[in-house]
């Protein structure tokens, strides 16, 4: 008898989302029912994954894992099964989403000790942005080398792009294929994505997680000269770069402090000034993707700072009117951890707050892939 037949012949899958920063964990009947959900945790080396998987699970039987895994690399961009190989792919990549991969795998090894050799699926935030058009994932590089070492952009929060995609569709069935889309996560980690007719275009994270938006304790952009300077002038190694430009800058280093709604009623100048930049980079950003898209049908925002802070909402979206983006400022403050239209009803561009559901999507895809064996 397999373990689905245990419990009526419904498949039970386990959702594990680890991020940078945290881990929810979400259990769900292979019919679509959501058994239980666990509210976020932080996650970082001393979190205890076992006795958090054990305390979740009960006495309920699983049958299949879905993970997100944050780096894929070139090889690893299809949901797949996990296996030593490519557990070691995972692993190999770690190198380049230091605050993700690894902890991830932990989590895989959880389950592993704790449920046994039931399958495993790793699903990819940089699936998505696989098929990225070429001008938009190139370096301007040598082509050798970038070929050699796999120099591109990949892209990351895949998922939670994909997954605010996908609620737009069922929100707007009008538009033929979803239409032209800029999506914002925004929560510890900040990108945003340019989406056409359901693929993605273009998106701020590039090589590593590092690229793009301000973050919580990641710089974003950076001129490549300013690294090497530090390099040479601080006489810094590359783990203390690194450890700088991951954890020690974005908000935190700006101004000592990365929780934004602490950040909103500070009075400090450099409070004040970190929320601007974060803001205006994000601001920018749209800008650019207003082009790529050649305008947009709807901006969507999620993840804890997107879905939560319309401050932060009001102050991205300021001075885009001539875009055809008209936020309604009431609907915009009544929107806080609910999905909601907060674009006036004359507004070109829709603009909503989604709450983005990866368990949702990675059960899917692991189901997806199991099925279609």
């Amino acid at each position: 008898m397999n373990r689905a037949a245990q419990h009526g012949g419904v498949m039970r899958l386990l959702a594990v989302n680890t991020g940078s920063s945290s881990v929810r964990l979400a259990l769900y009947a292979g019919d679509g029912g959501v058994l239980r959900l666990l509210a976020e945790r932080h996650n970082d080396e001393e979190t205890q994954p076992e006795l958090i998987l054990r305390d979740f699970i009960g006495s309920e039987a699983v049958d299949v894992v879905a993970h997100r895994i944050v780096h894929g690399g070139a090889k690893l961009a299809a949901p797949c099964l996990i296996d030593a190989d490519v557990e070691a792919e995972i692993e190999r990549l770690s190198a380049l989403a230091p605050l993700h991969n690894p902890l991830a795998l932990v989590w895989v090894r959880a389950c592993r000790t704790l449920l046994g050799n039931i399958p495993q699926v790793a699903v990819f935030d940089t699936g998505f942005y696989a098929a990225l058009p070429a001008a938009s994932r190139s370096y301007a590089l040598p082509q050798q080398l970038a070929q050699r070492l796999g120099l591109r952009r990949y892209g990351f929060h895949g998922i939670a792009h994909q997954a605010m995609w996908r609620r737009w569709r069922k929100l707007s069935p009008g538009i033929a294929k979803g239409g032209r889309v800029i999506s914002l996560q925004l929560g510890a980690g900040c990108s945003i994505t340019a989406v056409a007719d359901g693929v993605a275009q273009d998106t701020s994270m590039g090589f590593s997680p590092l690229e793009g938006l301000v973050m919580a304790t990641r710089s974003g952009d950076l001129d490549p000269g300013l690294l090497l300077h530090l390099l040479r002038s601080e006489q810094m190694s590359i783990a203390e770069l690194d450890h700088l430009l991951n954890h020690e800058s974005g908000l935190l280093g700006m101004a000592g402090e990365n929780d934004m709604r602490k950040l909103l009623v500070s009075n400090e100048p450099e409070a004040q000034l970190a929320v601007e930049l974060y803001c205006y980079r994000a601001r920018k950003y749209i800008g650019a993707y207003l082009a790529v898209l050649g305008g947009a049908d709807a901006i969507l925002f999620g993840g804890g700072v997107g879905e939560h802070a319309p401050e932060i909402r009001e102050r991205i979206l300021a001075g885009l009117e001539w875009a055809g983006i008209v936020l309604d400022r009431e609907r915009n403050q009544a929107a806080a951890g609910n999905e909601a239209c907060i674009s006036r009803d004359d507004s070109p561009v829709a603009v909503w707050v989604i709450a983005v559901d990866e368990a949702q999507l990675l059960v899917e895809e692991a189901a997806n892939l199991l099925l279609n064996r």
